[in-house]
């Protein structure tokens, strides 16, 4: 063997070491920003999961997507930023953050009506409460506004309605994205999106929210962003959601972690990987609807 090929391959030798371990470094650098750790974790968790537990939560490893990617018309610069379900109307109203409108559309993913949002700057979740009223976050504004939506409704201005100042973010752009309404026990669930934290407002859905928002201490939100929140009619848990994680955590009563569906292709009946979950939320028969960025439709279904 030449001298200079010797000489090489005793330098990838020396070096193998060296470069095995910069690999490795990365390696956990990705794995723990990506909290592919705990994710491991409550999946062998999941695996003892006997099947009356499972029956008393979401369980979202056994749900699979039947509309995938659907396109909403006439919306790729809009930027879908939430999405909630009406139980009366059985249709579902999501928010548009770029230009600022909601949107109601069928449970099929149909666009039935939009109604311009005046005087918001960035909307970026929304919640359906009771008797017609929704909840519309702002992250510009941060603030909270309580609408009234019927089947006459064709303007919403941000001057008509009371609204809630939620404070100063850590972040600037980083701030109030998911709300929730809780019906069992009778509040708001308000998320912050980056770090993530969780917060509550009291309220019946039908007038004027009571006090101030109260910080929701919770471990277990182990996400590298919060994109959305709903909560479960049936069972109370809380879905939480996160674009930069590719993923959807379940949280029990306690707050602890039940279950996980990732939003990546070639899982849960996904084509593609989802661009960017921004919006997700449940109706009382269990199905889950989400948009992405920038005008994309998703629903799944719980297999039989």
């Amino acid at each position: 063997m030449p001298s200079t090929a010797v000489s090489n391959k005793r330098r990838f030798y020396l070096r193998r070491p060296f470069v095995l371990a910069v690999v490795a470094i990365i390696g956990y650098g990705v794995a723990a920003a990506m909290h592919w750790d705990d994710r491991g974790l409550l999946w062998v968790k999941e695996r003892f999961e006997s099947s009356a537990e499972r029956s008393e939560s979401v369980w979202l490893p056994d749900y699979q997507a039947d509309i995938d990617a659907k396109v909403l018309p006439g919306m790729e610069e809009d930027e879908a930023s939430d999405i909630a379900y009406s139980p009366s109307t059985r249709t579902l109203f999501a928010v548009m953050g770029k230009h600022p409108f909601l949107v109601e559309l069928s449970l099929d993913g149909d666009v039935l009506r939009k109604i311009p949002l005046v005087g918001w700057s960035n909307p970026e979740g929304v919640a359906v409460l009771e008797d017609g009223y929704l909840a519309i976050t702002d992250e510009r504004l941060h603030d909270l506004t309580l609408v009234k939506v019927d089947a006459r409704t064709t303007s919403l201005n941000h001057a008509d309605f009371l609204s809630y100042d939620l404070g100063e973010s850590v972040k600037s752009n980083k701030g109030f994205e998911g709300v929730a309404w809780d019906p069992m026990r009778q509040r708001l669930v308000i998320g912050e999106e980056r770090p993530p934290k969780l917060y509550t407002w009291r309220t019946d859905g039908r007038s004027p929210l009571n006090g101030s928002k109260q910080l929701l201490e919770n471990d277990e939100l182990d996400l590298r962003n919060l994109s959305a929140l709903s909560v479960d009619p049936r069972t109370g848990h809380l879905l939480a959601l996160s674009a930069d994680s590719n993923m959807l955590l379940e949280l029990d009563e306690q707050g602890q972690q039940a279950s996980f569906m990732t939003l990546l292709g070639g899982f849960n009946g996904l084509k593609h990987t989802i661009p960017r979950a921004e919006g997700v939320s449940m109706d009382e028969h269990g199905n889950l609807y989400m948009v992405s960025e920038p005008n994309l439709f998703y629903r799944f279904k719980k297999k039989p």
